[in-house]
C-alpha cells in the first residue's frame, strides 16, 4: 500500500535556515545540518531545501550545505531555488541531492524539464509551482509570487509532466501562511489530470489539515515549515495521528 510522506521544508539564506512571513521579517532558525539531523531522527521522510535568495554568488554556499547535509542524513533530499540550467541541476545532484526542484526557470524554458529528465531521469526532476486564484482560474505566479504569468495551472501541469517532470510541488499562495488548511480543491484538480506524485504545500495549521490534503486533495506527500521548525507539531505525533485515522505512513 502506498505510504504518504511528511516533508519539512527548510529555507536557506547564506548557509543558514531562516523563516519569514510573506518574505519579510526574516529570522534565523538554525544550522541546516543540525536541523536536518533533528528531522531525520524525528521521523521525516524527506527534506526540501530552498535557496531563497538564489544568487549566483551564494549557489556555491548551497552546494556546500547539500554536501554537509547529505553526508550526515540518509533520507532523500530535494534542493531548489535558482536552478536555471542542466549544469546547475548536475552540481546539486553531485553534491548529494536526490532530487532537484525547478520553478521559474521551467516556466521560462519548459524544455529545461525535458533536458533534465533525459539527462538525470524523471525521478530527479521536481517541478515546483506557486499558484493563486485569479478571475476564477488558478494561475502560475513567478518571481516569489509577484509576477502573474497568466498560465493556467492545469495546462501547466499537463505540459510539465508530458515533458518529464517526475513530481509536482504545489504551493497555494491563497492558503500559504494562513494555517487554515491546504487548497484541497486545487490539489484534487491537479491529481485528476496527472499520474505523478503531488506534494501539497501552503496552509497547514493542525493535524487534520494534513489528513484532508491526503484524503480530499489526493496528495501523495505533505510539506510544512514553521509548524515543525518552531515545534508547534512533531512529525512523530503527526504520523501517529494519520496512522490512527487510516492513512498509511512510513515508519514512525
Amino acid at each position: 500500500m502506498l505510504t504518504h510522506r511528511i516533508i519539512p521544508c527548510l529555507d536557506v539564506d547564506e548557509g543558514r535556515v531562516v523563516k519569514g512571513i510573506n518574505f519579510l521579517n526574516i529570522s534565523d532558525v538554525g544550522d541546516p545540518t543540525e536541523l536536518a539531523i533533528f528531522y531525520n531522527e524525528s521521523g521525516a521522510d524527506e527534506l526540501v531545501f530552498l535557496d531563497i535568495t538564489a544568487s549566483s554568488d551564494n549557489r556555491n554556499i548551497m552546494v556546500d550545505v547539500v554536501k554537509k547535509v547529505s553526508s550526515e542524513v540518509f533520507i532523500p533530499l530535494t534542493v531548489g531555488g535558482g536552478i536555471r540550467s542542466k549544469k546547475d541541476m548536475q552540481n546539486m545532484l553531485e553534491a548529494g541531492a536526490d532530487k532537484v526542484s525547478i520553478n521559474s526557470a521551467a516556466v521560462n524554458n519548459p524544455k529545461l524539464i525535458e533536458e533534465c529528465a533525459k539527462e538525470f531521469g524523471s525521478q530527479c526532476v521536481v517541478v515546483a509551482m506557486d499558484v493563486k486564484k485569479y478571475n476564477n482560474h488558478w494561475n502560475i505566479f513567478t518571481h516569489g509570487g509577484r509576477k502573474n504569468t497568466n498560465i493556467n495551472v492545469l495546462n501547466w501541469v499537463k505540459q510539465a509532466t508530458e515533458l518529464g517532470a517526475g513530481e509536482l510541488l504545489v504551493t497555494s499562495m491563497d492558503t500559504d501562511g494562513k494555517k487554515s488548511g491546504y487548497d484541497n480543491e486545487l490539489l484534487y484538480s491537479i491529481d485528476e489530470l496527472v499520474n505523478v506524485p503531488i506534494i501539497a504545500s501552503g496552509g497547514a495549521g493542525e493535524k487534520k489539515h494534513f489528513y484532508d490534503a491526503i484524503v480530499k486533495g489526493k496528495a501523495d506527500a505533505v510539506l510544512a515549515a514553521s509548524l515543525f521548525h518552531y515545534k508547534e507539531m512533531s512529525i512523530r505525533d503527526l504520523k501517529h495521528y494519520l496512522a490512527e485515522n487510516g492513512i498509511p505512513v512510513r515508519k514512525i
